[in-house]
């Protein structure tokens, strides 16, 4: 395989995977399988007991599954603005978030000293914290810049 197919090659795998999108139906099942996970999260919390650690790690699975179905759903008019957009929509999320997890250990830290006299351990956040606020950051920003297009 000479150089020049090769860097063919390997360009469109990546355009494959840039493009990629759901169809636009996930978007709804996406919403469905979010406040569905969101409502039970609401029912453990409140309406079970005993031990149910077990089904906090799968909502919060199922909720963040939810979410990434919604990110990566095509839109219903789907084109380049749209796809910049979205594009855009992804920096922004990664950027705030590693700000996010930079800093929200040292405010978290603080805010629970100044609350407790006794004190707490320093602790990182953890990836269902930061992948939740990063999706959340994205579809809030992706629906703004579509808003203000």
């Amino acid at each position: 395989m000479g150089k020049q197919n090769y860097i063919e090659c390997e360009r469109k795998g990546l355009e494959k995977l840039i493009n990629f999108r759901l169809p636009h139906y996930f978007y709804t099942i996406g919403i469905l399988v979010a406040g569905l996970s969101i409502v039970l999260m609401f029912v453990r919390a409140f309406a079970m007991e005993g031990d149910t650690e077990w089904l906090k790690l799968i909502l919060q699975k199922t909720l963040l599954v939810g979410m990434l179905f919604m990110s990566v759903s095509r839109d219903k008019d789907e084109d380049e603005m749209v796809v910049k957009l979205r594009m855009q929509s992804y920096t922004y999320a990664f950027v705030v978030g590693v700000i996010y997890a930079l800093i929200m250990p040292y405010v978290e830290y603080g805010v629970s000293n100044a609350m407790k006299p006794e004190g707490e351990a320093f602790h990182d956040i953890g990836d269902f914290q930061l992948l939740l606020f990063m999706l959340m950051v994205q579809l809030m920003c992706f629906h703004a810049l579509k808003r203000m297009r």
